[in-house]
């Protein structure tokens, strides 16, 4: 790779701009950003009216829903004109220059640089500046891969990111509000990990032992009044099941879930008592119409042969996708119904026979929708897109999350679907809906948007009639 140290390596930038109208950077330049309390960060700058190269207004775009304003900024410096691959080659230079030295210019140095190959790696959520591998300048937020060594510096929105194998170098920037989260929740775990390490348990609360299922079979006993059918198995469909678990230094009836970033326990306690007595009544209250919703007699309504349930799904499903044949359904999930833990139950396998899962339903109708909507992905999938159309639209919030893609597809059988993203700073998702065919039955463009729109409501995913009747290039895409 490059000749220089990187542990002694500065760079120092001395062509800073100030927040004006004659000297802003370009639409979607990424910069790095010296805030007016002091701070460094870096973002990509979209001014409010894209169409004006003097707009002081808009925003630094650090990564989804992770923006700094203009009002925040006191200058910025290009990160984007710059290839340091000749200097970073001699191996004598320490320091680098980006832009002349000249008196009265703003110049700040960055140092401390780290690198990979050393296996070193930033704090999760740290923002850093960054030498690319191949002598660009970059910065980023650091998200760690799960299970693994490396990780992605996130940039820009729909988790747009630059791989840790890309970076040559790096060097954290300015702490902010996102990183102080990180690291104060980093803390409170090491306080709790000390705390836990030899916890105690309260006689009152766990005075029938520390086995959660000797709570379990007795409010089970009290449940059978009611419903001869239950079992403990069905009491834990209710989810999340309650364990026995330390909790700041004391043992707690608790419901346990994974931290998304690292798979670390979140324990919610039980804090509707203090003796085993009222957690058992309770679990009673807690489980009860789980077990009411499931009796077998009602699940099982059509009997025990699964084959009796897939017909019933595939005929309802043939009625709007009439391309969808039975061969296309052996490449998707299949079904069966299996005894499980002693009850029966609907399960869901793919090719491997030993490994399925269990549906969690209420009733044999229920069951049936699940797999009509496993056949309906099916059947798109199968249909292929062959021609697109995506309107435009500006920024726009979905409670929290930012639209980002909304495609409309006419498939080879004529038929038409429409493909939504959108995502919020560390996640997102997409979504594929069938325009059916009662929506195209309607004589008018604006009738179909009031049929379309109870499939892909507006308040939901984004673009509504408002939208899409001016729309005449999607009018005759559709059709009309």
């Amino acid at each position: 790779m490059f000749n220089v140290d990187h542990k002694t390596l500065r760079l120092s930038f001395n062509e800073f701009h100030g927040i004006s109208a004659k000297d802003m950077p370009q639409y979607g330049e990424f910069c790095l950003i010296e805030l007016k309390n002091g701070d460094y960060t870096a973002g990509e700058w979209h001014p409010d009216d894209y169409r004006s190269k003097k707009s002081t207004s808009g925003k630094f775009i650090r990564g989804t829903a992770d923006t700094i304003g203009s009002e925040e900024v006191e200058r910025w410096h290009s990160l984007e004109r710059y290839d340091l691959t000749e200097c970073l080659e001699d191996e004598e230079i320490g320091l680098i220059n980006l832009g002349p030295e000249k008196e009265g210019c703003r110049s700040v140095q960055f140092d401390g640089f780290k690198s990979f190959a050393d296996r070193r790696r930033p704090k999760e959520e740290q923002y850093c500046l960054l030498i690319m591998k191949d002598g660009s300048l970059a910065a980023g937020r650091w998200n760690k891969w799960r299970h693994e060594a490396g990780g992605v510096f996130i940039y820009a929105p729909a988790l747009a990111s630059h791989s840790s194998d890309k970076v040559w170098a790096w060097t954290p920037l300015s702490t902010d509000q996102i990183f102080a989260a990180e690291l104060e929740l980093e803390n409170e775990k090491k306080l709790e990990k000390k705390l836990n390490k030899n916890p105690s348990a309260d006689p009152e609360l766990f005075k029938y032992g520390m086995d959660i299922d000797t709570y379990y079979e007795k409010a089970l006993a009290k449940l059978r009044e009611e419903f001869y059918w239950a079992t403990v198995t069905m009491m834990k469909k209710k989810t999340p099941v309650w364990q026995i678990a330390p909790l700041h230094g004391k043992y707690v009836f608790g419901q346990i879930s994974k931290n998304y970033c690292d798979d670390s326990d979140i324990v919610t306690p039980w804090t509707e008592g203090t003796t085993a007595d009222e957690f058992i009544d309770f679990l009673c209250k807690y489980t009860h119409d789980t077990v009411k919703n499931s009796n077998p007699e009602e699940k099982f309504k059509f009997g025990t042969d699964i084959d009796v349930y897939l017909e019933k799904a595939f005929e309802n499903v043939k009625k709007d996708y009439r391309w969808l044949d039975k061969k296309m359904l052996k490449k998707t999930w299949q079904y069966d119904i299996r005894r499980v833990d002693g009850d029966i139950e609907f399960v869901r396998r793919y090719w491997d026979e030993t490994e399925y899962s269990v549906y969690d339903v209420e009733s044999a109708e229920q069951f049936i929708e699940w797999v009509e909507n496993d056949y309906q992905s099916t059947a798109l999938r199968e249909n292929k897109s062959v021609a697109s159309y995506e309107p435009h639209f500006g920024h726009i919030d979905i409670y929290g999350w930012n639209l980002e893609r909304y495609v409309f597809h006419r498939l080879r059988t004529g038929d038409y679907m429409v493909s939504v993203t959108a995502g919020d700073r560390t996640t997102g998702g997409s979504r594929d809906f069938f325009i059916t065919p009662y929506c195209f039955e309607a004589k008018t463009y604006e009738e179909f948007l009031d049929r379309y729109l109870e499939i892909v409501p507006a308040g939901s995913f984004g673009l509504g009639k408002k939208e899409l009747l001016p729309d005449n290039e999607l009018k005759k895409f559709l059709g009309y």
